[in-house]
């Protein structure tokens, strides 16, 4: 062979083998650029989630949970969409479902207030298998928080985002425990913001996501491509036969931020009060009250006495702008004035009759506030409400009379050996007038209440002292 055509050849070898290469890096930086982020957020998220597994004496209709990871039944969630099956009342153990995740290195835990409801036993199962006990710090169902807690340290855990910068269309995860099938992560994107009027709970505000959310993932988090949490995801739309038709809620994280925040410093979830009650402001209510636009709230009425009477609002003014930012629904303004501290002063900017006023408002609590159900008031097993107009109603009631409601006793508790029973008015804890949850849980929260605590309680006509035996 002559040297050209070794030359030749070599030269042919050299080329064929650096295109080769070139091939191979490309194909490998073309894999890797297909390689999904959600590989990185479940790493970084799956062991921050956790199973929670209720244990709660119940009495409502239904039977218990019968422990098939495929029981429908068994999450509270779908219980909220499909109702449980009618086999009658029952008083016996149930087991309850759902997911959590830490919020700190410490062990405090965020999940919803329906899979911690009426807990006697709280376990949480972390990914690898172990198994902890967990007591309830505080309960918020108006928003469907809570805080539960192992105890521990250097936990891995998820820091909550800023809700208010997301965008639709942002791709997100969903992790938990669907079925008791732990550790399991979805994605999609954010299909809505700001979602009112669900009927969920009292104060929403929810994130729309088509990432699949089944029960069992209640309480869980819901993420974004930074590995943090965006929202706690609470509720489904189900099709008639129970099928996932790419709907789901999450609370925002900073709703849930503000509430995580008092249940761990306080036990309590305050908020503020206005005292009006609006109405949206339609083309209709535009055209009869002469408005240029569409815009504001309307004030149909003005509670006596309240933040908002003592400021001087009218029934009949619309309410335009709250600190410089216009209204943008009855439902947002709303959230926004309950998540403020008691006594901030707003601004509020008024159209009545054609004028334009600024009139300064200052907040004060509101006695629709939601005691923690830990501590104590555990101990004592009651669940109670405020005095509503509706229960006042329904308990035949007088205007002057004031107090909390029972709206349940735990089978088997302190109050329900005593005898307490719903539709009781507490009146008085050890001689102390009670007039709102917060005074209640205030009361109850007396270290000198840790072993026996005095109700004043009244019952149709009758009204008695109970001394109960907590420990």
């Amino acid at each position: 062979m002559s040297l050209r055509w070794i030359l030749a050849a070599s030269i042919l070898t050299s080329a064929l083998t650096t295109e080769m290469h070139a091939t191979a890096n490309t194909e490998k930086n073309s894999c890797a650029y297909r390689t999904s982020p959600f590989i990185t957020v479940a790493k970084r998220c799956i062991p921050c989630a956790v199973f929670i597994r209720n244990e709660a004496t119940s009495t409502e209709e239904g039977t218990p949970f019968t422990g098939s990871p495929f029981d429908q039944f068994g999450d509270d969630l779908f219980q909220r969409f499909f109702g449980k099956p009618p086999n009658g009342p029952r008083a016996q153990p149930e087991l309850r479902q759902g997911s959590g995740f830490l919020v700190s290195p410490d062990g405090y835990i965020m999940t919803n207030a329906h899979v911690v409801k009426g807990a006697d036993k709280l376990t949480v199962i972390f990914e690898d298998g172990r198994e902890l006990d967990a007591s309830l710090i505080g309960s918020d169902p108006q928003t469907d928080i809570a805080i539960i807690k192992v105890e521990g340290k250097n936990f891995p855990y998820l820091e909550l985002a800023d809700s208010d910068k997301i965008e639709v269309g942002e791709e997100v995860a969903a992790i938990g425990s669907p079925f008791q099938l732990q550790a399991t992560l979805t994605s999609g994107i954010i299909s809505a913001k700001g979602r009112q009027n669900l009927h969920i709970t009292a104060f929403e505000d929810f994130i729309q996501t088509d990432a699949a959310i089944n029960p069992g993932n209640s309480g869980g988090p819901l993420v974004n491509l930074d590995c943090q949490v965006i929202g706690i995801n609470t509720a489904i739309v189900t099709a008639g036969g129970g099928g996932y038709v790419g709907i789901g809620f999450a609370v925002p994280s900073n709703m849930a931020r503000n509430v995580m925040t008092q249940l761990i410093d306080t036990g309590t979830v305050v908020r503020s009060f206005l005292g009006v009650v609006l109405q949206p402001v339609d083309k209709d209510i535009a055209d009869a009250f002469r408005l240029d636009k569409v815009e504001g709230a309307l004030v149909s009425e003005v509670i006596k006495d309240s933040p908002a009477d003592k400021a001087g609002i009218k029934q009949g003014d619309i309410i335009l702008e709250c600190n410089g930012t216009p209204i943008k629904s009855i439902g947002s303004f709303r959230n926004e004035i309950s998540l403020m501290t008691p006594s901030t002063t707003l601004q509020l900017k008024i159209n009545r009759k054609g004028n334009i006023l600024v009139l300064p408002v200052t907040l004060e609590t509101s006695t629709d506030n939601v005691a923690a159900t830990g501590g104590v008031v555990q101990k004592l097993g009651v669940d109670v409400e405020p005095l509503n107009p509706q229960l006042r109603t329904q308990l035949g009631l007088a205007q002057g009379e004031e107090g909390i409601v029972v709206t349940k006793v735990k089978p088997g508790s302190p109050a329900a050996t005593a005898g307490l029973r719903p539709g009781f008015l507490i009146l008085a804890v050890n001689h102390k007038k009670i007039t709102s949850i917060n005074e209640f849980n205030e009361a109850m929260s007396d270290p000198a209440n840790s072993k026996r605590v005095l109700l004043l309680v009244k019952s149709g006509a009758v009204t008695r002292f109970y001394s109960i035996k907590l420990s």
